[in-house]
């Protein structure tokens, strides 16, 4: 989504953009070794910024990685400088009806409710959507790049990091 906004962004600041892991070509810590909720993804952001020495820095957050950063924020409010919104949802007046299945999923984490949710996983439920609701001429949205998004969220295993982190999104909320 950004690969005409960094550019252009870069030419006033210094940019860097990390992806989380198991997004983008990040690794993809299996599950079972690497617990995939928003703390530990926020742990692995924080480290990451204090390797690269940063110690004061904006951010531009956006879906997942906004409650990853909101908690990088509370963390060391004494870093950040700015944060710029996009899609950073982490408050339940800013999640709309279509996450009724999510939200039953946080109250009863069955199997059902879980497997309801796998629909929302197919490359036109969500990752085409993104990219393309809202966009008054669909013709400037290169298609590569929410079939590259859709291809690397199917790697095997991904469907049940999502599934977990859909989970865990109520950690944000609460916070």
């Amino acid at each position: 989504m950004f690969r005409n906004l960094i550019p252009q962004l870069a030419e006033r600041f210094h940019v860097i953009a990390p992806d989380l892991p198991g997004f983008g070509f990040s690794d993809v810590p299996d599950r079972n070794r690497f617990e995939y909720r928003f703390e530990r993804l926020a742990n692995v952001i924080g480290r990451f910024t204090e390797v690269l020495g940063l110690e004061r820095f904006a951010m531009y957050v956006f879906d997942y990685g906004a409650p990853v950063g909101f908690r990088l924020a509370l963390a060391h409010p004494d870093r950040i400088t700015a944060i710029v919104s996009q899609n950073g949802n982490a408050y339940v007046e800013g999640l709309s009806e279509a996450w009724n299945p999510i939200r039953a999923y946080w109250r009863e984490p069955t199997d059902a409710n879980r497997a309801a949710l796998r629909a929302f996983l197919a490359p036109d439920a969500t990752t085409r959507w993104q990219y393309l609701h809202g966009v008054p001429d669909e013709s400037v949205v290169a298609p590569e790049s929410y079939t590259l998004d859709s291809a690397l969220l199917a790697r095997p295993g991904n469907d049940e990091i999502q599934l977990d982190l859909s989970l865990d999104y109520a950690s944000n909320v609460a916070l």
